[in-house]
């Protein structure tokens, strides 16, 4: 249930740090009060899945999904470069997650 939640978290970053383009500096209410709400669900799910897992492979995991998912959503949403090299760097994060996971004993 922990890698479960850990997963969500990660999703619900991508989704707050993409909102954080659309709330113009926090000037706009409505895109600013989702982007608060995602963070705070993805920092509560963070929190809950660390009681088992251990701090450095769920804090990692969660970083690189959320910064591979911004990437990738930058690129294909945001319009911004989509070089082979971003891709291959996506890529090694992804790498990376999956290696935090195959060796945390959980």
């Amino acid at each position: 249930m922990a890698w479960f939640l850990l997963v969500v978290a990660g999703l619900l970053e991508v989704g707050w740090s993409i909102g954080l383009k659309y709330t113009d500096g926090f000037t706009r209410p409505w895109p600013s009060a989702a982007t608060v709400v995602g963070f705070a669900a993805s920092m509560y799910l963070l929190a809950q899945a660390t009681r088992t897992l251990p701090i450095g492979t769920a804090y990692g995991v969660w970083v690189g999904i959320g910064a591979a998912g911004a990437a990738v959503l930058g690129m294909a949403v945001l319009g911004e470069p989509a070089t082979a090299a971003r891709i291959f760097f996506v890529c090694l994060l992804l790498v990376s997650v999956v290696g935090l996971k195959a060796t945390s004993g959980h």
